[in-house]
């Protein structure tokens, strides 16, 4: 693990998104409450939460963070597409991608498991990071717009 001791605490935020790409009754379905396992993207958002507050126990090498804030967004313009969207916040002494990164893979990976009777044709990806700022590094921003952006979130 790298040695932060010496670094600054600063805020630090990251944005990450990955997309599920699936059948279009699937997410019909997810848009009109007809999941058997509940509201999907409720339990996705609870499940990118909380992998973004575990990630040190999913990552071999990344700190524990104390998490000031997360917050997951779905998209669902596209007729086949569930884009989903985490910004992930902290004030310390090293970054939050992995932690963005990780919730966007575990609410995705949660749509799959509550949907996969109807549909295990789906797709998950790209998973990536959007934006980062903060640290010693400086701000970083993916070149073009996300597809969540272009879309527009709604939850």
């Amino acid at each position: 693990m790298v040695d932060v001791t010496d670094k600054t605490v600063t805020e630090r935020s990251a944005v990450a998104e990955t997309a599920v790409l699936m059948r279009p009754d699937t997410l019909r379905q997810i848009k009109t409450g007809g999941i058997a396992k509940g509201d999907v993207r409720a339990v996705a958002q609870i499940a990118g939460i909380m992998a973004a507050k575990k990630t040190s126990d999913w990552i071999p090498m990344c700190h524990p963070l104390a998490l000031t804030g997360v917050d997951i967004r779905f998209s669902d313009n596209d007729r086949d597409t569930l884009y989903i969207e985490a910004t992930v916040k902290t004030t310390g002494k090293t970054g939050v991608e992995m932690e963005a990164l990780t919730a966007v893979s575990a609410a995705g990976l949660t749509v799959y498991d509550m949907c996969k009777a109807l549909d295990k044709d789906m797709e998950i990806g790209p998973i990536r990071l959007l934006a980062k700022h903060g640290g010693k590094s400086g701000p970083y921003q993916r070149p073009g717009q996300s597809a969540f952006q272009e879309e527009g979130g709604n939850r």
